[in-house]
């Protein structure tokens, strides 16, 4: 049951978030608004007194008139916004690479503006269906007619508001300032305070830690379906764990490929993992088609990596947008370096060990993000001075063997760029200080 809620968020969470879903709604709230007015015209407004006939008077003519030309112009509108948006996602993906689609189709400013036009579009055509002009059966729909105007007026703003929209959405600030929110919002809700009365640093599980048998009478529980794991519910292996009286060992982590069939997780003993049991393991475990930043922090930090990396490729040579980058991948891992990292071992209120996974630590995250940025950067000498400064200081709120490692990184990328040609003082842009 618990797999099936759970499979039901998820697919609510992905419907939200497509392209469509959203102008689906506004068209769908549209089709209705049509026949709700439509509904009110045929309870003759005008003569009960909701109206002023001699103020709005429209014939049949100048109702399709008008209705018609509302109609054309939004669906000329509504295309030329679509190729727009087609042209500003073909150029973030060649400029900033094909992860970064994933936040464009999912801007709602877009999302809005489309669905405006096509809501107005879908409108005037039930409006103008309904008007009849011939014989004693004539009937205008008045107010309708006049909601029509208005959306018109209300999408001729929204246009306005798009072409703005569309020129600031692909500035690198404003990429760069979004990423940096959803990492930030990761970071917060994957990693938790530090907590006195927890493991003060994360700790590699070790093999001693699990049964001496494990290896040789555990079941392991293969994916139904290949793809990248989005998101692993710790809470509930745990519970399945405590329930059958089990140890859970997990295979693989958030933002890893799985391919059909391949190993979750293993539980011991064997014989108390049953073919239900392994289902909910399995539902326990989220996959997709790409990765996401729910629950990835690592992936969240390689987007930023990725944009430097193209930003300092010969084809670009555009140094700056990487020391915009360091800026932003800084400010995430001086967030990370003052959380909790997981130990990898969950245990019951028994003390007994229950889960055992392969937590990522801090210079995990650290060392592979500037590693990458090195590699590209070590003969710009800003580049270099500016990501010097970024790990020193991010270093400082680390514990102290990731703080070790770090600094050891931070020795041996100054000493590469002096062997380069290009070495930084020590008091070159950013003095470090002790």
């Amino acid at each position: 049951m618990r797999g099936h809620l759970e499979f039901i968020s998820r697919s609510w969470d992905r419907l939200q978030s497509s392209f469509w879903f959203l102008p689906s709604v506004m068209a769908i709230s549209a089709m209705a608004a049509a026949i709700l007015l439509i509904w009110l015209d045929t309870l003759e407004a005008a003569r009960l007194g909701w109206i002023d006939e001699r103020t709005y008077a429209f014939g049949p003519e100048s109702a399709r008139a008008i209705l018609s030309a509302i109609a054309g112009s939004m669906i000329t509108v509504a295309g030329v916004t679509f190729s727009m948006t087609m042209l500003t996602l073909q150029l973030a993906s060649s400029q900033f690479g094909p992860r970064m689609l994933r936040n464009f189709m999912r801007d709602r400013g877009n999302q809005i503006v489309l669905g405006t036009f096509l809501s107005t579009f879908v409108y005037c055509l039930l409006v103008l269906a309904s008007v009849r002009g011939s014989g004693e059966a004539v009937f205008v729909p008045v107010i309708a007619v006049t909601f029509g105007m208005i959306l018109a007026v209300a999408s001729l703003a929204t246009l306005i508001y798009f072409i703005h929209h569309i020129a600031t959405s692909i500035r690198i600030e404003t990429i760069l300032a979004k990423l940096a929110v959803e990492a930030r919002a990761t970071a917060l809700r994957v990693f938790p305070e530090h907590d006195h009365t927890l493991a003060p640093f994360p700790v590699k599980p070790s093999a001693e830690a699990l049964p001496p048998t494990f290896d040789d009478d555990s079941r392991s529980v293969v994916a139904s379906g290949g793809g990248y794991i989005q998101s692993i519910n710790l809470d509930a292996l745990r519970q399945i764990a405590i329930t059958n009286d089990l140890v859970v060992r997990v295979e693989g982590r958030v933002g890893d490929f799985v391919p059909n069939k391949g190993s979750l997780v293993a539980a011991f003993p064997y014989g108390r993992v049953s073919d239900g049991v392994a289902d909910d393991l399995s539902n326990a475990f989220s996959f997709g088609q790409e990765r996401t930043p729910d629950q990835d922090i690592e992936f969240s930090l390689r987007r930023f990596v990725e944009i430097a990396q193209r930003a300092l490729s010969p084809g670009v040579n555009d140094p700056t947008t990487a020391l915009y980058c360091l800026d932003r991948l800084g400010e995430v891992l001086g967030i990370l370096a003052g959380r909790h990292f997981p130990s990898g071992q969950i245990l019951d209120q028994d003390r007994k060990l229950r889960v055992v996974f392969d937590p990522v630590t801090f210079a995990d995250l650290a060392e592979s993000a500037f590693a990458a940025v090195a590699g590209y950067g070590i003969g710009d000498r800003d580049l270099v001075a500016r990501l010097l400064d970024v790990m020193e200081r991010c270093s400082r709120g680390a514990a102290t063997s990731d703080r070790e490692t770090i600094m050891r990184m931070h020795d041996a990328i100054r000493a590469a760029s002096a062997v380069s040609g290009f070495g930084v003082a020590k008091t070159a842009a950013h003095p470090i200080r002790e």
